[in-house]
C-alpha cells in the first residue's frame, strides 16, 4: 500500500523509468517482509472413523443381540470425551483410512500426575514386567463410554467398584494365573459388612476397594508406602475409626507397632482383610480365640481346656457361646499389661471384668486361673499335684481291673474251650429254672434305672467337653442343639443322680432303724460290740469286709487253676467295690461339678482357683466312672460267657435257683440255714414283661459301648497327634 502511495495521481502518464523502480520498490517489500506458513491440514473427523469403528451388533454365536464391538456414537457423545477427536487420544493417525491398526490411546498427554502413580502401582509394574492381563485405565474406566467417576453409572463410581474391581479378582483363571493372594476378594467384600453396608443399605460413606487400596496409587502390601502394609493399615482403617486408631495406638499391641516389631498385630489380623463383620456378630465372637491363637498359642491351649473354650470349641456353625472369649477379658482394642491400671485384668478392674457374665461374684473369684496348666508344678503347685493324684488314680484302677479282667476271661474262654458241651447244658438249665428268687428289691431296681439313666445322660453330654477336639464331639453338641443345651441336660443329670442318692441314703438310714434292735442281747438288752460288727461287716451289708479280701485271693487261684472256683454270698467283692466307688464318683464328681455350677456361691468363702482344681477332679473322675462302668462293670454282669449278651436280673429282680447255687452257694446255704429261703421266692410273672426289659437293657447296653469306643479313639487320636 505505501508503494501504490508514493506512484504519481492517476491520469498523469507512467513512463517506463518509474514504472521499473515501483516493481523494483515491491518486490524489496515482498523479499523483507515475515515468512507465511502454509495452514496445517485439519484432523480427521470423527465422522470418518465412525465409518470404520462404529459398532455393530455381534452375531449369535460371539454374544447374541444387545451386545456390540466398536464405539456406539451416542455414548460416546455423552461422554467426558465427548468433545474431543478420537485422534486426541489414538496420536499418530494423520490419515484415514490409516494403514495399521488402532495405536493405544495416550491418556497420560492429559492425565500426567494420574500416569506417573499408576506406573509405579502394582498394575502399572505388572504391565512393565510383560503382564498383559493387568488392569490399565480403561479396565476400570472403561473407554469410549467413559462418564465422570461421579456419575452413578460410571465403573469408578463408589457403589460400582466391588463389581469393577471383581472383574479381575473374581476371576478364577486370572487369579490363578498370577496367583493372586486372595482369589475371591470382591465376593468376600460384598458380603462383609463394609459391602453390606454399601451395596445393600446404599450408605455411600462405608469404604469402598478405593479407601483401602489408593486409586492410581496401588501397590502391594509388602510395599512400605503401601496402605495396606503391616505399618500403615492402622492409619488407613483409622481414616473412618478414629477414635479406635487412637485407642490402639496406646495398647500394648500399637506400642509394639510403633516399635517397628512385625509380630504386633493390626487391623487385618483380627478382623481379617476383605471378610469383616461386626463384632457383635456371634461368627465373629467363634473365630475370635483362633484368631488370637496365632500369636498366644499356648495361652490358647490351656483357654482350651477350661470350659469356656471347649463351649466355644464345640459352638454351632456361626454360632458363639455365650461364654468368654479372649476379648471379654483383656479387651479388643484396649489391651494393656495387667500392671497398667487401664487393664481390665488390673487389680482394680479385674472384679468389674468378671461379674459382666458371673453378676455377684466376690473378689476370691477372681483367683481363678483361666490359663492354668495342670504340667506346670512351677507356677500352679497344688493343682499340679491333683493332677497327679488323679492320674494315678486313673491309671491304677484300669491296670488292676484291667488285669483281674484279663484273667477272669482267659480262664473262661479256657474252660469253654475245654468242655464247651457242658457250658452250654449249664447255661440252658438255668434259662429253663422256673424257680427264681430275688436278689433286689423293686425299689433298687428303681433307683439303678435312675443311675443308668441319669449316667448315660452325664456322659452323653459330659464327654464331649473332655475330647472337645474330636468331630464326634461336635456332631453331639449340635445334635443336641449347642452347648447350652448340653450344659441344662448335663445338670438334669445331676438332679436325678442327687436325687437316687438322697433316696438310697434315706431307704439305708431306715433300713439301720428298723434294725436298731437286732444290735442288743435278747436276754440282756444291751447293745452288743459283737453284733454292731456283723451289721457293718456281715453277708447283707456293702461294706467290704476281710471276707471279701479271701474271696479275691481264692478267685485268683482260680483263675490261674491253682484252687476251686470260689463261692460267694449275697455281695461279691468286686459288686461292693462297685458300690462304694458310687459313693466316691458322687462325692468327687458331685462337689467338684456343684463348685463349677455354682461358683459365686463357692468362693464366697473359698478361692477362685478352687475351680481349676475342680475341674480336673471332674474330668478325670467322670472319665474314671465313665471307662470303669463300659469295660469292668460291663464285663462282670454281661460279658462273662456264662452272662453273655446279657444279665437281666437288674431288671427283673429275680435270679434262678441254678444260677444261685452256681455262683452264690453260700447265700443260698445261709438262707436255708437262718428258714428264709421262702421269703425271697418270688411268685409274679416276668416272662410278660422280659422282652421290654430286655429292650431297654439292649438300648443301656449298646449305648455305653458306643460311648466306650468312641471315648477311646479321642484318647488314641490325642496320644497319637
Amino acid at each position: 500500500m505505501a508503494t501504490i502511495r508514493a506512484l504519481p495521481a492517476i491520469g498523469r502518464p507512467l513512463s517506463a523509468r518509474w514504472l521499473a523502480a515501483a516493481l523494483l520498490a515491491a518486490t524489496w517489500v515482498r523479499a523483507a517482509g515475515p515468512a507465511v506458513t502454509p495452514a496445517a491440514p485439519a484432523p480427521i473427523p470423527n465422522s470418518e472413523c465412525l465409518d470404520c469403528h462404529e459398532a455393530e451388533p455381534l452375531p449369535k454365536e460371539k454374544g447374541g443381540p444387545g451386545k456390540f464391538t466398536g464405539v456406539r456414537p451416542e455414548f460416546f457423545a455423552k461422554s467426558v470425551h465427548g468433545k474431543l477427536n478420537c485422534v486426541d487420544c489414538h496420536s499418530g493417525i494423520t490419515e484415514s483410512p490409516h494403514p495399521s491398526k488402532v495405536p493405544p490411546p495416550q491418556c497420560a498427554s492429559c492425565h500426567a500426575a494420574e500416569a506417573k502413580a499408576y506406573a509405579a502401582s502394582i498394575h502399572g509394574m505388572s504391565h512393565a514386567l510383560g503382564a498383559s492381563g493387568a488392569a490399565r485405565c480403561a479396565s476400570c474406566h472403561g473407554s469410549h463410554e467413559m462418564v465422570p467417576v461421579k456419575q452413578i453409572d460410571s465403573p469408578v463410581f463408589k457403589f460400582n467398584l466391588p463389581q469393577t474391581c471383581g472383574a479381575c479378582h473374581d476371576n478364577p483363571g486370572l487369579t490363578a494365573e498370577y496367583r493372586i493372594r486372595f482369589p475371591e476378594v470382591a465376593g468376600q467384600y460384598r458380603d462383609s459388612i463394609h459391602g453390606r453396608a454399601l451395596t445393600q443399605m446404599g450408605l455411600i460413606v462405608a469404604p469402598s476397594c478405593n479407601d483401602c487400596h489408593g486409586v492410581h496409587d496401588i501397590k502391594r502390601s509388602i510395599d512400605r508406602d503401601s496402605r495396606t502394609s503391616h505399618a500403615n493399615v492402622a492409619k488407613t482403617c483409622g481414616t473412618c475409626h478414629l477414635g479406635i486408631e487412637q485407642l490402639y495406638d496406646q495398647s500394648v499391641h500399637g506400642q509394639l507397632l510403633v516399635k517397628g516389631e512385625r509380630r504386633g498385630p493390626v487391623c487385618s489380623d483380627c478382623h481379617t482383610a476383605h471378610q469383616i463383620e461386626a463384632p457383635t456378630a456371634a461368627s465373629f465372637k467363634a473365630a475370635s480365640d483362633l484368631r488370637c491363637g496365632r500369636c498366644h498359642e499356648d495361652r490358647l491351649a490351656h483357654y482350651r481346656e477350661t470350659y469356656h473354650g471347649k463351649a466355644m470349641a464345640l459352638g454351632r456353625p456361626n454360632v458363639a457361646s455365650a461364654v468368654a472369649a479372649c476379648y471379654d477379658c483383656h479387651g479388643h482394642h484396649d489391651v494393656f499389661p495387667v500392671s497398667d491400671p487401664r487393664s481390665r485384668l488390673s487389680k482394680e478392674r479385674i472384679l468389674g471384668t468378671c461379674r459382666q457374665c458371673h453378676a455377684g461374684v466376690g473378689p476370691k473369684f477372681t483367683a481363678y486361673q483361666p490359663h492354668a496348666n495342670p504340667l506346670d508344678a512351677a507356677h500352679y503347685p497344688l493343682l499340679h499335684q491333683v493332677f497327679l493324684f488323679m492320674t494315678a488314680l486313673l491309671i491304677g484302677v484300669f491296670a488292676v481291673f484291667g488285669l483281674h479282667t484279663l484273667f477272669w476271661l482267659v480262664r473262661s474262654v479256657y474252660l469253654f474251650l475245654h468242655d464247651s458241651r457242658a457250658f452250654h447244658e449249664a447255661k440252658g438249665q438255668a434259662h429253663a429254672d422256673t424257680d427264681y428268687f430275688t436278689r433286689f428289691t423293686p425299689f433298687e431296681r428303681f433307683l439303678h434305672l435312675l443311675v443308668v439313666t441319669s449316667f448315660l445322660l452325664l456322659v452323653i453330654t459330659g464327654m464331649p467337653l473332655k475330647f472337645y477336639y474330636t468331630a464326634w464331639a461336635a456332631a453331639i453338641f449340635s445334635l443336641l442343639g449347642g452347648a447350652e443345651v448340653a450344659r441344662s441336660l448335663h445338670h438334669f443329670g445331676a438332679l436325678i443322680t442327687f436325687t437316687y442318692f438322697g433316696l438310697h441314703l434315706a431307704a439305708l438310714a431306715g433300713s439301720l432303724w428298723r434294725g436298731r434292735r437286732s444290735l442288743r442281747d435278747p436276754a440282756t438288752g444291751r447293745r452288743q460290740l459283737r453284733r454292731a460288727w456283723g451289721a457293718v461287716f456281715g453277708p447283707d451289708s456293702m461294706v467290704p469286709s476281710p471276707q471279701d479280701w479271701r474271696d479275691f485271693v481264692a478267685h485268683q487261684k482260680w483263675f490261674f487253676g491253682k484252687g476251686p472256683r470260689p463261692q460267694f454270698d449275697r455281695w461279691t467283692y468286686w459288686e461292693r467295690f462297685d458300690y462304694f466307688a458310687v459313693f466316691w464318683g458322687i462325692f468327687a464328681i458331685g462337689l467338684s461339678g456343684l463348685i463349677m455350677w455354682f461358683p459365686q456361691f463357692f468362693t464366697a468363702f473359698l478361692p477362685g482357683w478352687i475351680i481349676n482344681i475342680s475341674v480336673v477332679v471332674h474330668s478325670d473322675e467322670a472319665l474314671l466312672a465313665a471307662g470303669f462302668i463300659f469295660t469292668f462293670h460291663f464285663f462282670n454282669t454281661h460279658f462273662r460267657i456264662e452272662k453273655f449278651p446279657m444279665d437281666t436280673v437288674i431288671f427283673s429282680g429275680r435270679i434262678s435257683k441254678t444260677e444261685l447255687l452256681h455262683e452264690r452257694k453260700r447265700w443260698y446255704d445261709r438262707l436255708v440255714a437262718e428258714n428264709r429261703l421262702e421269703e425271697h421266692r418270688v411268685k409274679d410273672d416276668w416272662e410278660g414283661s422280659k422282652r421290654i426289659a430286655k429292650g431297654v437293657g439292649f438300648l443301656f447296653f449298646g449305648t455305653g459301648l458306643v460311648l466306650l469306643a468312641l471315648i477311646v479313639y479321642a484318647m488314641v487320636s490325642r496320644l497319637t497327634h
